[in-house]
């Protein structure tokens, strides 16, 4: 049998907390985070429908960490592509500890503009906290044509 190792994960969910940007003591940055992800809900022996949500522990170093900490908030979407990573120690009783979480490797926008957790404003959400804005000021070309549906694409 063939060597076969292979560690991607992909999540997408909202974020629990405010992420917080962390220095460890070599001066790297660093944050770390819970990411709500609904599970598609189960039926149970009586015929209602639960909802059950696994609760996945991330961490995200240097440039990811920097940015997930300025544009993501309680609440936001967020998807985030990494590896499975399970830490070992032993506590002040002895006892033997695990941990499994997922490190970043990159991070992806999930919301539309305007979309997110309560409390952020609909008008330039993503402006608020710096992102760039996909339309700068710049109009479309003269032959710009609108296309209403698909069947009208040349593909």
């Amino acid at each position: 049998m063939a060597n076969f190792n292979f560690n991607k994960v992909i999540v997408g969910g909202r974020l629990t907390a405010d992420p917080e940007l962390r220095q460890t003591s070599n001066g790297i940055v660093v944050t770390s985070f819970s990411i709500a992800v609904n599970r598609r809900p189960s039926r149970t022996a009586d015929g209602q429908t639960q909802q059950q949500t696994d609760f996945l522990n991330a961490t995200a170093w240097r440039q990811n960490a920097e940015f997930i900490t300025r544009f993501f908030k309680k609440g936001s979407s967020i998807c985030v592509v990494g590896s499975l990573q399970t830490r070992k120690w032993t506590d002040q009783q002895n006892n033997t500890r695990y941990a499994t979480e997922i490190v970043v490797d990159e991070v992806c926008f999930v919301d539309s503009k305007g979309e997110g957790p309560q409390g952020m404003s609909t008008a330039g959400a993503a402006d608020s906290f710096g992102a760039p804005s996909f339309s700068n000021g710049v109009s479309a070309p003269s032959d710009f044509e609108v296309v209403s549906t698909d069947d009208d694409l040349p593909f």
